[in-house]
């Protein structure tokens, strides 16, 4: 008899399987470029740059020492006897400007002749202003403040980028308490934070 179907006893067909070799090599390629694509996307749709802000003529900058402006002479201790100025504040204000050009390294620092720019600054004003009072009215926390004037000037074209009246750059510290500090240190620090701010500045004006 011939009966319709796999007859009696016969080994079941085998089917062959899909041949999977090129194709998961072809998607594992496709996968790899677009994941190469998206980790790539931040840095070429952003513009990245290890010099952000910085205009590509500018590469070096002058730094000329900044100089006092102060009157000392109608400088007002009162009851603290805490001067207005102290003596080279101005130059220290300058060294701290150029080592922080030269940790951050967006711009070089150079000589007059040979920088692209120049920075000059004068100091206007130091402060001291009480935060905080104990139970005795005695002052155990203060500000200090540095407050200068700032012009930056592109060398290349000799035009004045911005220009700034009453920089400030302070800390704050405590004279009473288990907090307490000198003075001289918070001075320093105060100092720091204004060379800080003035490089973030220059860098910002682009």
């Amino acid at each position: 008899l011939v009966t319709c179907g796999r007859a009696a006893g016969a080994p079941a067909p085998r089917h062959p399987l899909p041949r999977r070799g090129r194709s998961t090599e072809h998607d594992c390629s496709v996968f790899l470029l677009l994941l190469t694509a998206y980790c790539l996307l931040p840095l070429a749709g952003c513009g990245y740059t290890t010099r952000p802000g910085l205009a590509s003529p500018i590469k070096t900058v002058y730094v000329k020492p900044f100089t006092n402006t102060i009157d000392i002479t109608q400088a007002n201790l009162g009851r603290n006897e805490f001067p207005f100025y102290r003596h080279g504040m101005e130059v220290d204000i300058t060294n701290a400007v150029l080592r922080r050009f030269q940790f951050t390294g967006l711009l070089r620092p150079a000589s007059a002749e040979r920088a692209d720019s120049r920075l000059e600054g004068e100091l206007v004003e130091f402060r001291r202003d009480a935060l905080r009072y104990d139970a005795s009215q005695q002052v155990e926390e203060w500000r200090l403040s540095i407050v200068v004037n700032l012009r930056f000037v592109d060398r290349t074209t000799n035009t004045t980028m911005w220009e700034e009246d009453r920089f400030a750059g302070d800390t704050t510290f405590f004279t009473l308490g288990p907090q307490t500090e000198s003075e001289t240190s918070a001075l320093s620090r105060a100092i720091t934070d204004l060379a800080k701010r003035i490089v973030e500045r220059t860098v910002e004006s682009w």
